[in-house]
């Protein structure tokens, strides 16, 4: 990440929240000429979708992904995730891995090659 350059930052809530829960953080990348996008995953904040309709993480992390899928080719991305957001990045990680600068864990789940999405699920 290039230092005093612009960055388009991608924020990810965590559990039990929404987009909303990034206000403070969103002012403040702004004030400092940084976009910033914050998405709902589904059945979260204002998100349409019902948390009964959900089957899988998959379903869960289709915002990100269809966002992510959407941006331009060149355009590449500061992916922030709170909590459960980081299982969210970690699976965006995996199918675009072009398309993401770096990635923020922010107290976050961080799966790797010896912690994976079920064993984490185990623990909790």
């Amino acid at each position: 990440m290039e230092k005093g350059k612009n960055h388009h930052f991608v924020l990810v809530h965590g559990a039990c929240h929404g987009a909303w829960c990034w206000y403070k953080v969103v002012t403040i990348l702004r004030a400092e000429g940084h976009k910033v996008s914050v998405l709902d995953m589904a059945a979260s904040g204002i998100h349409p979708k019902r948390t009964e309709e959900l089957n899988s993480m998959a379903e869960y992390n289709e915002p990100l992904i269809e966002f992510l899928a959407n941006l331009p080719q060149e355009e590449r991305v500061v992916l922030v995730g709170h909590s459960m957001g980081g299982i969210n990045i970690s699976l965006a990680m995996e199918m675009f891995p072009q398309k993401i600068c770096v990635a923020v864990f922010v107290t976050a789940f961080m799966p790797g090659p010896n912690l994976d999405i079920v064993a984490i699920s185990q623990q909790v």
